[in-house]
């Protein structure tokens, strides 16, 4: 079974600093998925460049494998912290460890964690109607179960 780091070292051989890796699985059966993003995004054309570097380092004489390079899709979560970057400034979704789902702006991603802010009108004493009320919530990257990027056809 070929190595998930020799996967990782081939990859990174390829990425530049606006690209990290999000997740390399390799099966049983050396079956290798890549996925791969950007903060500006990522190409088709970097994701061939990736999956022929990978394919001309590795030697199907000694072991035969498949190999997909792609990025991660817009509807999967989040798996690591460059994703958050990413996405800081944009709506997400996120479903903390304790507590309910929560829709917002992801304010800040940095080493430590996130805020979400989220508005919603809500009743408030002395109002007769709705006033719109923000509310800023911090998280711990170990608090999230799941995060991700909320799609918008607005």
């Amino acid at each position: 079974m070929i190595a998930t780091k020799t996967i990782e070292k081939l990859v990174k051989e390829k990425l530049d600093d606006k690209m990290f890796i999000v997740e390399i699985n390799v099966s049983t059966s050396n079956v290798i998925h890549v996925y791969v993003d950007g903060f500006d995004g990522i190409t088709i054309e970097q994701c061939i460049a990736i999956s022929r570097h990978v394919e001309n380092s590795l030697d199907r004489e000694e072991e035969d494998f498949g190999l997909e390079v792609s990025s991660p899709g817009l509807t999967q979560g989040f798996k690591v912290r460059e994703q958050y970057i990413k996405y800081t400034g944009r709506e997400i979704e996120v479903l903390p460890l304790e507590g309910e789902k929560l829709t917002g702006l992801l304010k800040v991603a940095d080493d430590q964690g996130i805020v979400l802010e989220t508005s919603k009108r809500e009743k408030v004493e002395g109002h007769k109607k709705k006033q719109l009320v923000v509310k800023e919530y911090k998280f711990k990257y170990n608090e999230i179960k799941s995060a991700k990027a909320v799609i918008s056809f607005k």
